[in-house]
């Protein structure tokens, strides 16, 4: 996968906005203000956000991804190179969590998933 294709999968999720707050090149997806996915300058892979620490740590034993820079414990960051599938996967996750954290207010401001 590609960083063009991860942006474009992004594109479509309910409410996502696109920023780059870090700087040109480093492509931020957020949904209610708060961020679900990340492509740093480098292009190496994308940072998604998982239910904890443990399932973090899982996936990174597993050799899924490697703890994402500047993110907290329970972020991944995962190589544009792996598996498409559990690319989409992983980025449906950290949506869906980051989605399900928002106040209820905010969720019902959004489009219907």
């Amino acid at each position: 996968m590609s960083r063009d294709t991860v942006n474009n999968l992004c594109a479509t999720y309910p409410g996502a906005e696109h920023s780059e707050p870090f700087g040109p090149g480093h492509d931020v997806w957020k949904v209610g203000d708060k961020m679900f996915a990340a492509i740093g300058a480098k292009g190496t892979g994308v940072s998604v956000k998982t239910d904890s620490i443990e399932t973090a740590q899982m996936l990174i034993d597993a050799g899924v991804g490697t703890k994402a820079p500047y993110f907290h414990r329970s972020w991944v960051h995962l190589p544009l190179d792996s598996d498409t599938e559990e690319l989409r996967h992983r980025l449906n996750v950290s949506y869906d969590i980051v989605r399900n954290g928002l106040t209820k207010k905010a969720q019902a401001a959004l489009p219907a998933r």
